[in-house]
């Protein structure tokens, strides 16, 4: 992390505290940052839609991630522009066509409150294909998400998604709320054109249905947690053909659908002769 970035971080996206910690002999004062939280507004087309509760970075990312994933859109020419405001609580986006705002919102179970207009029901492409993996890959990956971490590092408490090829991680993303990263990761695919042979989503954030929603609509053929999915994912990973890993770490991890996506070290050896 270079100093600029390292000032982005700390002018937004973590706040000095101060508390006090029990010792043998009392009591210890300690000076830290803690991870911002922090009201942001989307408004589209002159339109205010709704209010996120977010980490303040990479909003035009997180903005326009969100209306892709909510199927607003579905590609970055039909934006005509997007700017945060100097007060940096409001994300402006403008779009080349109209839109109809959404009739109703649905907070979702993700952490700080995730909301959506889109129902598990909604319909996504089927993932056919996307490759394999051998178990190393996989064990591999996780290590890179966790090494990604940056903002964790400096003040704990927030998320980090990654989208990989299968070989590395290309993009990052960090925010209070697991789903917020997901919209950056997509906003981030639109806005720069990340074009890659497969799409492979890994999050420390637990999997509910609104994040296996958000990866399907980002075609990613895996998703890796670093913790627990959900009932309901499950069934829809099985529904769309995603292989939903859990509980994934350096060394295991559990496979709940799609197996087939995973093969040993060896195996891939083997296909690749």
């Amino acid at each position: 992390m270079n100093l600029s970035d390292l000032q982005v971080y700390r002018g937004r996206s973590v706040s000095p505290v101060h508390y006090q910690q029990p010792v043998p002999n009392g009591w210890e004062s300690v000076d830290t940052e803690v991870i911002v939280e922090a009201p942001v507004s989307l408004t589209v087309n002159n339109e205010v839609w709704l209010t996120f509760m977010c980490t303040p970075i990479d909003l035009e990312l997180m903005a326009v991630g969100f209306l892709f994933n909510e199927g607003v859109i579905t590609s970055a020419s039909e934006i005509a522009d997007v700017r945060v405001c100097a007060a940096g609580d409001n994300i402006d986006v403008w779009l080349h066509h109209n839109v109809e705002k959404p009739l109703s919102w649905r907070r979702t179970s993700g952490c700080t409150g995730g909301m959506t207009s889109v129902t598990h029901k909604t319909s996504e492409r089927k993932i056919l294909n996307g490759g394999v993996l051998s178990t190393g890959q996989v064990s591999n990956l996780i290590g890179q998400l966790f090494e990604s971490q940056e903002l964790y590092r400096l003040s704990g408490g927030v998320h980090t998604s990654g989208l990989s090829d299968g070989q590395i991680i290309v993009a990052v993303a960090e925010d209070i709320g697991r789903h917020n990263t997901l919209d950056k990761l997509a906003g981030r695919v639109l806005l720069e054109g990340i074009h890659l042979p497969r799409r492979i989503i890994l999050t420390t954030g637990r999997i509910s249905s609104e994040m296996l929603q958000k990866s399907s609509r980002m075609q990613a053929s895996v998703v890796i947690s670093r913790t627990s999915p959900s009932s309901l994912s499950i069934e829809m990973a099985e529904s769309l053909g995603i292989t939903l890993i859990g509980y994934a770490r350096r060394n295991r991890f559990n496979v709940y659908t799609h197996p087939g996506r995973i093969v040993s070290s060896l195996q891939l050896e083997h296909l690749e002769q």
